[in-house]
């Protein structure tokens, strides 16, 4: 590990994770009791802003898994936003089975397959109607296809900027195939007017805060498994293939297998995210495979700092609190400051946001 890596990684060890995990805990427990207050009350927590930071949240968990495969790994991926999206399109398959007889057209078809004149559910959404099910594609769905794609990536030894060309080539085919109305996943429209999930309305101010506190849940287990992984034996041997991988090669370790188990892991915390995503934005289209929304991921964890895992949540953090302003106040300004941002920090802030405080000699036994 490098000494500028190494020195980020230890300032932040324990403080910023009592911070974060503090702070996280205080919007998911707090948060919800200032609904129960007047709506015209200046603490009131609105629908607004819960959706915003709920969809930070799983922005944040997309932006651990970006962080535990280009942090820690040096592996960086520009194919994320492909497993957000099929976690996202697993969970919005059973959302879509539970609008029932309620769609446009009253039958047991979601609205496009009616329009396209389709007189069953194709034999990929057998099962679609179980949660349970549901679940087990969130997990496999992403995990499979990475482990299939990871396996002959890393056998024939691809890295490096081939590797992210090619992870960007995946996304780019599989938005082209899910733009297509044939395939059975709504075309550009994708899925969307989801009306309840596990029976409950999404519309209820009930549904939308137990979604929010099992999100920030989620993120909170995640970013703690992470953290174990990363700061045991298995992530120290991480760090090394990250930084010499010939040397931990020659040292006896298999890095083949230490690379396709993190990237796996990876995809399937994506997948994840993308599944808590969508019952919160009420949307899913294929735009969020686009190869432009993976690089933004890339971002996220540059702008924080690579290789801490907060600096990861602060990134996601940050751009997306950014986005969302820049979005409704100068929408046509956005890209034009991310790109700014961007190579700010690249030039700058090589070691991202955290790297500020990293500049003040490190006191040990804090």
């Amino acid at each position: 590990m490098t000494p500028s890596i190494s020195n980020l990684a230890n300032l932040f060890s324990r403080r910023a994770w009592i911070v974060f995990l503090c702070a996280l805990a205080l919007v998911v427990v707090v948060a919800p009791l200032t609904r129960m207050l007047p709506a015209d009350h200046p603490l009131h927590f609105s629908d607004y802003l819960m959706l915003v930071i709920g969809k930070i949240m799983c922005y944040a968990m997309v932006a651990v898994a970006m962080d535990l495969i280009w942090g820690y790994t040096g592996i960086l991926s520009l194919g994320h936003g492909l497993f957000f999206a099929l976690g996202g399109y697993a969970m919005g398959m059973t959302l879509m089975r539970e609008i029932g007889t309620q769609g446009q057209y009253g039958s047991v078809l979601p609205d496009f397959m009616v329009f396209l004149d389709w007189g069953d559910f194709p034999w990929y959404w057998a099962g679609s109607d179980s949660y349970l099910f549901a679940i087990v594609k969130i997990l496999l769905v992403p995990g499979l296809l990475a482990y299939v794609f990871g396996y002959f990536a890393f056998r024939s030894r691809i890295k490096g900027v081939y590797f992210s060309i090619i992870t960007q080539a995946l996304t780019f085919a599989f938005m082209l195939l899910f733009f297509r109305n044939e395939t059975g996943f709504g075309g550009n429209n994708g899925f969307t007017d989801f009306k309840r999930i596990f029976g409950y309305s999404l519309a209820e101010p009930a549904t939308k805060t137990a979604l929010f506190v099992i999100t920030g849940v989620t993120l909170a287990a995640l970013l703690m498994l992470c953290r174990y992984l990363v700061t045991s034996k298995f992530g120290r041997v991480l760090t090394a293939i990250r930084d010499a991988e010939g040397r931990a090669m020659f040292s006896g370790y298999n890095t083949k297998n230490y690379k396709l188990f993190v990237w796996t892991l990876s995809a399937v915390i994506c997948g994840i995210a993308g599944a808590l995503y969508v019952p919160q934005v009420g949307i899913i289209n294929p735009s969020e495979m686009s190869p432009a929304n993976s690089i933004e991921i890339a971002i996220w964890t540059a702008v924080g700092g690579r290789g801490t895992l907060t600096g990861a949540l602060l990134g996601a953090g940050v751009v997306n609190g950014a986005k969302s302003w820049f979005t409704m106040a100068f929408p046509e300004l956005w890209l034009y400051f991310l790109g700014a941002l961007f190579i700010g920090v690249t030039l700058y802030m090589p070691k991202g946001l955290l790297g500020l405080f990293a500049r003040r000699p490190v006191q040990r036994g804090k």
